[in-house]
């Protein structure tokens, strides 16, 4: 068995995964509130922009977090197009949790559990799908009932930040959910990371990989750019019904909450009264 080691470089791997994370997550949940009060293409765009930035943010933490990963005696490599692959499916299957919660508000209750199983399941593919891609002279294996856990984990914390980030009425509200999503997105990894073990095998083969530093690593730096900057260029655009910025203004007003009125029973008409 491969000893493995989580953290090579310490805290910092960690700690920029989680930053990455949160802010990922910040500008995901934020679009998602201010497409809850657009209508037409707007929420369409809005809900693109929550899914690209949360996709790309939880992606890139995982492969933050893995440049601290190593494995004793073993050189780790990764496959461009399994990389890649994790990279999309991140961002489609959030996409439909997203845009399951945006549109279908005939149905809130259904529509944030859809939203919450689907958009922690992206997380979850995500990884594993990123997991997959390592190239590595041995063989990965699995703890069954701590990989099961690791997706409980993902779905619950991202159905609480998505109730939280839609239902709640308030800024704070909404600036509490990022950090809940971040924490889902790092302990979904490292209790994922927790299942894995590794049995060093050297007649495995360790071919088609690179190295994270020559592909993985300017891939990261460009999504992470992408999402930095593009919560800057969103942080200082003013919204339509206020010259407050969109991020760090206040949050989106929900629509208001109308009542259920009973129907009201219809009453007798004089005609048939009278026939009897």
């Amino acid at each position: 068995m491969g000893e493995i080691h989580h953290a090579d470089h310490g805290w910092v791997t960690p700690a920029v995964s989680y930053f990455v994370a949160c802010l990922g997550a910040f500008v995901a949940l934020r679009s998602a509130r201010w497409a809850l009060v657009s209508t037409g293409r707007s929420r369409a765009v809005w809900l693109l922009f929550a899914s690209t930035s949360l996709g790309a943010g939880i992606w890139s933490m995982h492969f933050i977090a893995m440049l601290g990963f190593s494995v004793t005696g073993a050189e780790i490599t990764y496959q461009p197009g399994l990389t890649v692959l994790s990279l999309l499916v991140a961002v489609a299957v959030v996409g439909i949790g997203l845009f399951t919660v945006g549109y279908w508000r005939g149905h809130p209750v259904l529509s944030l559990l859809v939203g919450g199983l689907t958009t922690g399941l992206g997380v979850a593919a995500m990884h594993y799908l990123g997991m997959a891609a390592m190239v590595l002279p041995g063989r990965l294996g699995y703890d069954h009932v701590t990989v099961g856990l690791s997706i409980g984990i993902a779905v619950f914390a991202a159905t609480a930040a998505l109730w939280a980030a839609l239902n709640i009425r308030g800024t704070l509200a909404v600036l509490a959910a990022a950090p809940v999503m971040g924490v889902a997105v790092c302990a979904m990894h490292y209790t994922g990371m927790a299942a894995l073990s590794v049995r060093l095998d050297a007649s495995h083969s360790t071919q088609g990989g690179v190295m994270a530093l020559q592909f993985i690593f300017p891939l990261g730096v460009g999504l992470g750019c992408y999402v930095f900057f593009g919560s800057l260029a969103f942080a200082v655009s003013p919204s339509k019904p206020s010259i407050q910025p969109l991020l760090v203004g206040p949050a989106a007003p929900l629509p208001p909450r109308t009542p259920r009125v009973p129907p009201q029973r219809q009453p007798l008409s004089r005609t048939a009264g009278s026939r009897r």
